[in-house]
């Protein structure tokens, strides 16, 4: 596969440390990408759950090795933590191995325009005032992605493509869709207050781009779920990449549907 080039790339919500995530297509994507700036947008590395159990597969090295690579090769990466990797907000204006620590910050795309970049979660009230009823909702959501994991062994056995139930069914639930939107609503606010053009956070793994009252939405998704990146082009337009849905062609687990990845075509860039 040809290395796709952008100016900027946003990544938030791996959750490495977490067993239901799909570190293997993250490495994939990375692998065939560069880019000027890398942001990290937040729950990269899911403390909560290494605190519990250590669970570090050798794919988790190699996401890191690449990053770090990247920082090496020029590639300016942003690291600005989430609830899960919380615990890296103390090292806000620092740098470690050409890694840039932010709580937040501001960028300017290629046509002039300024987003504010944050995880989200302080705009969550549920994660702010009732850290254990997110620690639950946190395992319930677990087991929904393990339920999702085995349903997806089975649909690869049967020759057919990734596809997240556990997306799905929380998109069809009424209380998470008006989370979502009571979310954007408080998000764009923000934004508002701040004089920015639009604001890109994570946090909720659920890729969108909208305009809401003049304001830019942009939430980047998530790699536990639906496998989504935003990026910026060299002109400062920003999009959505579906990982899963457009360009994927090999997995670690499973050499069959990788294959059934290569000989399809490679759908074009949005």
């Amino acid at each position: 596969m040809t290395t796709m080039y952008f100016r900027s790339i946003w990544i938030s919500d791996a959750h490495l440390g977490s067993k239901n995530v799909n570190s293997s297509y993250l490495f994939e994507f990375l692998q065939n990408t560069e880019s000027e700036y890398l942001y990290l947008v937040g729950d990269i590395i899911d403390f909560w759950k290494l605190q519990k159990r250590a669970y570090w597969p050798d794919i988790n090295r190699s996401i890191v090795r690449n990053v770090l690579r990247k920082a090496r090769s020029g590639t300016k990466v942003i690291y600005i933590p989430g609830n899960h990797d919380e615990i890296l907000r103390q090292y806000d204006g620092q740098t470690y191995h050409g890694v840039v620590f932010a709580n937040e910050t501001i960028h300017e795309t290629a046509d002039g325009r300024k987003f504010l970049v944050t995880h989200g979660d302080e705009f969550d009230c549920v994660v702010q005032q009732n850290k254990w009823l997110a620690e639950l909702g946190s395992f319930a959501y677990e087991v929904l992605l393990s339920v999702s994991g085995f349903y997806n062994r089975l649909r690869r056995r049967l020759g057919f493509s990734y596809w997240s139930l556990s997306a799905f069914l929380k998109h069809k639930v009424k209380q998470a869709v008006n989370f979502m939107g009571r979310f954007e609503e408080i998000v764009i606010g923000e934004a508002s207050r701040r004089n920015v053009d639009g604001l890109i956070c994570g946090h909720i793994h659920h890729a969108v781009i909208k305009k809401l009252n003049h304001i830019s939405y942009n939430n980047i998704g998530d790699w536990v779920e639906s496998c989504t990146a935003l990026t910026e082009t060299t002109e400062g337009r920003l999009s959505i990449i579906r990982w899963t849905e457009e360009y994927a062609f090999s997995t670690a687990e499973d050499k069959l549907y990788a294959n059934s990845y290569r000989n399809r075509r490679l759908a074009p860039s949005s």
